[in-house]
């Protein structure tokens, strides 16, 4: 079971790895941003396989904690946001249900094909909403917030 876990988590890293190369993020945050994408997956996988819950949820947890984990590493790098978010949110996109949603299409078979289509919206939807999500409670929560709703609501 734990080399299952293991082999997940190498093939996210690479993913990542790849795309913040052929993104051409800044060298000394492709480790970061990769270890994000790993850890971002092996959560989906966990939630929505392992556990058998719902892609959505599986999808939005993985996409928050990317987020979190986004949103840590900007600060500790001193790097947009965006650097560490975008390599490592790749092995979560739904390619596979999007391919087979249209080979479906193609071959006429349309309640396949209705099915994979839900499946691709729902997931990509979760993780628009997981980094929503994580983008405005961070808003809210950091200390610059508010020290800035302090000074404007004081008399």
């Amino acid at each position: 079971m734990t080399l299952t876990y293991l082999t997940y988590l190498l093939a996210a890293f690479i993913a990542a790895f790849g795309f913040g190369v052929m993104y051409n993020v800044p060298t000394r945050t492709l480790f970061a941003s990769s270890i994000s994408g790993a850890v971002g997956w092996l959560v989906y996988y966990i939630i929505a396989f392992q556990f058998e819950l719902v892609l959505f949820i599986g999808a939005g947890a993985a996409s928050f904690l990317i987020a979190f984990l986004s949103q840590w590493f900007a600060r500790r790098y001193r790097m947009p946001v965006i650097v560490f978010t975008v390599p490592a949110i790749i092995p979560l996109v739904p390619g596979g249900s999007a391919y087979n949603m249209m080979r479906a299409f193609i071959e006429g078979n349309s309640e396949a094909a209705l099915r994979f289509g839900t499946e691709t919206f729902l997931v990509s939807g979760a993780i628009a909403l997981g980094l929503s999500l994580n983008s405005g409670l961070f808003q809210i929560f950091s200390s610059r917030a508010f020290n800035k709703r302090d000074k404007r609501y004081l008399p």
